[in-house]
C-alpha cells in the first residue's frame, strides 16, 4: 500500500509539473500573441501614415495646380483693372464736357418727318 501511496504521490507531482508546464505554456502564448497584437498596431500606424502622407502629396499637387491658376486669373484681372482705370482717368474730362455741351446746347429743329397740313 506504501508504493501505491508513493505511486499516487508521484502522479499528482507529475500531473502538478504538467498543470505548471501547461500554465506556463499559456502564459508565453499569450505574451506572444499581445507582441503580435502590438507589432500589428505599429505596422498598420506606419502603413496609415505613409498613405496619409502620399494623399497629401497628391492633394498638394492637385490644389497647388489650382491656386497656380487662381493667382494666374487674379493677376491678369488686376491688369485690366489697371487699364480700364487708366483709359478712365484718361477720357474722363472728355466725356464729360461732350455730354455737358449736348445737353447745354439745344439746337431746336423740325424733325423732317413732320408735316404741316395747309
Amino acid at each position: 500500500m506504501a508504493s501505491q501511496s508513493q505511486g499516487i504521490q508521484q502522479l499528482l507531482q507529475a500531473e502538478k509539473r504538467a498543470a505548471e508546464k501547461v500554465a506556463e505554456a499559456r502564459k508565453r502564448k499569450n505574451r506572444r500573441l499581445k507582441q503580435a497584437k502590438e507589432e500589428a498596431q505599429a505596422e498598420i500606424e506606419q502603413y496609415r501614415l505613409q498613405r496619409e502622407k502620399e494623399f497629401k502629396a497628391k492633394e498638394a499637387a492637385a490644389l497647388g495646380s489650382h491656386g497656380s491658376c487662381t493667382t494666374e486669373v487674379e493677376k491678369e484681372t488686376q491688369g485690366k483693372m489697371s487699364v480700364i482705370q487708366q483709359n478712365f482717368q484718361k477720357n474722363r474730362e472728355a466725356v464729360l464736357s461732350q455730354l455737358l455741351s449736348l445737353v447745354c446746347e439745344i439746337k431746336p429743329e423740325i424733325h423732317v418727318n413732320y408735316r404741316i397740313n395747309g
